[in-house]
Formats: C-alpha cells, sequence, structure tokens
C-alpha cells in the first residue's frame, strides 16, 4: 500500500495522486461516459419532483417509490461511468440510521446503489452550486454546528427516522484517501440517544471499499484535502480503464443501553475491519 509507512496523519501530507490532462482519447471517454450520466440525472430530476408530489399525497413523508427511484438513477450513473459495484450483506430493516467511511464524491453514488439513504451534510453544503440543488431534490438532510439549533434539528431527524427514512452520516467528519478509516468522531452519536427516537432504534455500520483501476495509484477514486473537484471528476470520467466499489453493510447495532463513544467505537470497529488496506492514521 501506498502510505503504510507514514507517520499518524502523514497519510494528509504525502504528495496527492497526479491529475494528468486527459488528451484527445481522454476527452472522448469524458464525453462517453459524462454525457449520459449528466443526462440521466438531469432528467431524473423533474421525474423525482413529479414522484414526489404524487407520493405526498398517498404516502405523507414516507417514500416508498422515491427512494428505490433515486437508488435506481445512482446505478444508472455509475453504469455510464464504467463503475463496477457489489454489495455484501442486507439493508436492516425497522427503524434507523446508517454510518459509513467518506472517501469520494462517488460515495454518494455507490452508497445510494446499495440501499436507498437520505445524506446528512453540513448546511455549507446547501449553498454549493450545482449540488444544492440535488441536495435539496434528493431531501439531504442539513445540519448546521449552532448548539442553538441542536434541539430543532434532534426534532426533525426523529420526525424522518419515524418516517422511515435511512439517514446517512459520516462520522469521520471529513474525505479519506479511500485507503483507510479516520477516527470517528463520538459527538454525533448523541443524536441517536435522543428520547424522541423509535426505543427500537440501530444504527447500520457500512463500509465502502474502492478498488482502483489496473496501473492507477490506489487512491484514485479518493477526494480529500484540498483536492480541486473538477479536475478529480475529469480523471475518473478520463481513465483509460474503471475500478470498481465494494459496499459491505454489517449488521445492526441497536442503540438502547449504549452510550455515544460505544456506539462510536462499534461502528468504527465493523467498518475499519471490512477495509482490507487500512493504514494507520
Amino acid at each position: 500500500m501506498a502510505e503504510q509507512g507514514l507517520e499518524p496523519q502523514g497519510w494528509a501530507k504525502a504528495p496527492l495522486p497526479e491529475m494528468r490532462s486527459p488528451g484527445w482519447r481522454g476527452w472522448l471517454r469524458v464525453l462517453r461516459r459524462g454525457v449520459p450520466a449528466v443526462g440521466l440525472l438531469a432528467a431524473g430530476v423533474p421525474v423525482l419532483i413529479l414522484l414526489r408530489l404524487i407520493e405526498r399525497v398517498f404516502a405523507g413523508p414516507r417514500r416508498p417509490v422515491t427512494g428505490p427511484f433515486v437508488q435506481g438513477v445512482c446505478r444508472g450513473v455509475l453504469f455510464f461511468i464504467g463503475i463496477g459495484w457489489t454489495r455484501r450483506g442486507t439493508p436492516m430493516r425497522g427503524p434507523g440510521a446508517v454510518v459509513a467511511n467518506h472517501a469520494s464524491w462517488l460515495d454518494i453514488f455507490t452508497l445510494n446503489a446499495a440501499m436507498p439513504v437520505f445524506f446528512v451534510a453540513k448546511s455549507e453544503v446547501s449553498t454549493w452550486p450545482g449540488i444544492n440543488i440535488l441536495t435539496r431534490v434528493t431531501d439531504t438532510h442539513f445540519v448546521a454546528r449552532d448548539r442553538r439549533l441542536a434541539q430543532a434539528q434532534a426534532v426533525e431527524f426523529a420526525a424522518r427516522t419515524r418516517a422511515g427514512h435511512r439517514l446517512l452520516f459520516f462520522p469521520e467528519g471529513t474525505s479519506s484517501d479511500s485507503l483507510r478509516v479516520l477516527p470517528f468522531k463520538p459527538t454525533l452519536f448523541q443524536g441517536f440517544l435522543s428520547p424522541e427516537l423509535p426505543a427500537d432504534l440501530a444504527i447500520q455500520p457500512a463500509t465502502v471499499i474502492y478498488h482502483a483501476p489496473k496501473e492507477e495509484d490506489p487512491r484514485f477514486y479518493g477526494w480529500w484535502a484540498d483536492m480541486a473537484l473538477g479536475p478529480h471528476i475529469l480523471a475518473v470520467l478520463s481513465a483509460p480503464r474503471q475500478g470498481r466499489a465494494e459496499i459491505d453493510l454489517h449488521e445492526p447495532i441497536p442503540v438502547t443501553g449504549k452510550d455515544r463513544k460505544t456506539l462510536s467505537r462499534l461502528s468504527e470497529n465493523a467498518i475499519r475491519a471490512a477495509l482490507p488496506h487500512d493504514g494507520a492514521v
């Protein structure tokens, strides 16, 4: 592995993977993969809005149709990009949330391909051009780092959980190079202990594993530190070959009888153990 010998936190200071100019053949691959992927996303937005209007009448806050619809769109995007994916494990039943390691912008598609989820993101993401449209349409759950809003956000989280939404959290707080799991932040798990949540609430850990294309940097799909988004998307779309992603869904962890540090530790251990090339942080 590229960085096992680095001292703690050294991985983040190591040289970033080279973002090569696509060249004319690369640009052809960008068009061949990117145009249908973007077209699918663009076509999916108005259909999703229409389905949600109908769904709201018959299902209220639940998402029996639009959740699987978004899942299908994400699978289609991965197909057009050329990235294969597999899922191991079974999506949880009953009320709960999902926590996963965070490695790339591709997590949006790979995790949603595995199961219908609603991502939890910091409030700043809602202002990013282009991304803000997708996050709003797909009902991303935004959180603000403001103690004054903590109670209101907890109430909203509880309401969405009772409605059957699978909210997905990234407890690392940032993305890694895809080769390791960063230490989880136990404070995030405090939200799972609210008395307003269902008594049988559980947390399902999920590990996202990226396998880079042959002859590419093992960190090829990772997007972290100060890497620019545009060049990284171009690098992925223009690659001569594509790799694949694996999503491991682990056994759900019941919340009852546990504190936030225990929930954090159990979740992190399950996710870390499934990552074959996890390095020291």
